[in-house]
């Protein structure tokens, strides 16, 4: 494989068979193939046999962005509007403080009692089921965490197409298998999650809100179908991502403790700043024990002075959550109404980003490039789905909007509008 000699998408012969032809135990080239699956460099997809992969699980999507020359409009990343965070030097000289008053030492607990009980109440007034609360470095981390406590390499996880780069890297990375499932602007598909579980997908990944990249939120009727779907499965594990929570103004819609193993993720990196790198989760005492138990294997806990500033953040009112999502929201209605005038099919329902289906997705970048916007290719987000582009609008003023929706229709103007992105 390294040596080209066996390009991305071959298939490897059967297992039995190779061992035949080297004179090795089958369990020999069993243990071989595993080793490659764990370390992303092939995929088994049950009896269809194993196949090299594309790409090495271990290159991100991110590699495939574009470098933005100076002087162009970078919508291309998704960051938030750094004006709408707070401003840290507060929060974190408080939790020094505190932490100065009481030092951490090892035994102590791994979540702060005080971000549990606000964590909880935060979740309880969402309806989110009661379960115990655990703190991640992240909502990756939370993500990866979980997946790992439950699912072995080889078995199977409906993820959402087109969806989050990170979670589409992070299940072949860990020797697992992609089941894409289409989106609408009410999340997940009813319809391709029942035939991603009916492929045997032991694990399903749903963003409650703001999804990336299409902005996509889980309704009120969409959250009655899946959770009516998933009690036929009570056995697949189910991983929601809230990590919209505190940007959006649309409520939650949770599909928890319908399955045996769930789990709610919150990360704060949206609303109160990326560099902040930490999650809480919920979920069943037994998913959340076996998190607990492997965290502690590894680095034990997140620090408590972060815990201790997220708290003083919560507490103080320090972001207005409804003046952000406010704000989000007044750029990406805009700009997905601009692009509709112009006729060019568009997606963002909540959250930081708007999604544009297109015929061709390096033409479209490349045009818009030229007129001094960057953008983000949809195959960053995708697996199976149709092409697009994504828009981050939290760098974008609404007096911005007219141009901009003008730049797209011109560069999308082949046959862009009403293509599907599902």
């Amino acid at each position: 494989m390294a040596s080209g000699a066996l390009p991305p998408g071959s298939l490897l012969p059967p297992m039995r068979e190779l061992a035949g032809d080297l004179g090795v135990n089958p369990n020999t080239v069993a243990a071989a193939y595993r080793t490659l699956r764990e370390r992303g460099v092939i995929e088994t997809d049950g009896r269809r046999g194993s196949r090299v992969r594309s790409r090495p699980s271990s290159t991100p999507r991110d590699a495939l962005r574009m470098v933005v020359p100076e002087g162009v409009r970078d919508l291309a990343e998704g960051n938030p509007d750094v004006s709408l965070l707070p401003s840290l030097d507060g929060p974190l000289a408080a939790a020094a403080r505190r932490y100065a008053q009481a030092p951490t030492l090892y035994g102590a607990g791994p979540v702060a009692p005080e971000l549990a009980r606000l964590a909880r109440a935060d979740l309880d007034a969402d309806g989110v089921p009661p379960g115990p609360v655990a703190v991640t470095s992240g909502a990756l981390d939370g993500i990866e965490r979980v997946l790992a406590a439950h699912l072995r390499a080889g078995d199977a996880v409906a993820v959402e197409d087109p969806g989050w780069g990170g979670a589409l890297d992070l299940v072949p990375a860990l020797g697992l298998r992609v089941l894409p499932v289409a989106v609408d602007d009410d999340g997940p598909r009813v319809d391709a999650v029942a035939r991603a579980l009916a492929a045997g997908a032991r694990a399903l990944i749903v963003t409650a809100r703001a999804q990336n990249p299409t902005g996509a939120a889980v309704g009120a009727e969409r959250a009655r179908e899946l959770r009516a779907l998933l009690a036929q499965h009570p056995e697949v594990l189910l991983i929601e991502d809230d990590h919209g929570n505190g940007i959006v103004d649309l409520p939650l819609h949770p599909l928890g403790g319908v399955t045996r193993h769930w789990v709610l993720v919150r990360s704060t990196a949206k609303a109160y700043g990326p560099d902040l790198r930490l999650a809480v989760l919920t979920g069943d005492a037994v998913t959340l024990d076996r998190l607990r138990g492997r965290q502690r294997l590894g680095p034990g806990w997140v620090s408590r002075i972060i815990q201790y500033a997220v708290v003083e953040l919560w507490t103080s009112g320090a972001v207005d959550r409804t003046a952000v999502a406010r704000s989000y929201g007044q750029r990406r209605d805009a700009l997905v109404e601009a692009l509709r005038e112009g006729g060019i099919a568009a997606h963002g329902r909540s959250g930081l980003n708007v999604w544009v289906p297109v015929v061709d997705e390096t033409v479209v970048v490349s045009r818009l490039l030229a007129a001094g916007w960057a953008v983000s290719p949809g195959a960053v987000y995708r697996v199976e789905a149709a092409p697009g582009i994504r828009l981050t609008v939290s760098q974008l003023s609404v007096a911005e909007v007219p141009g901009l929706a003008d730049a797209v229709a011109a560069a999308a103007s082949v046959g862009a509008a009403g293509v599907r992105y599902d």
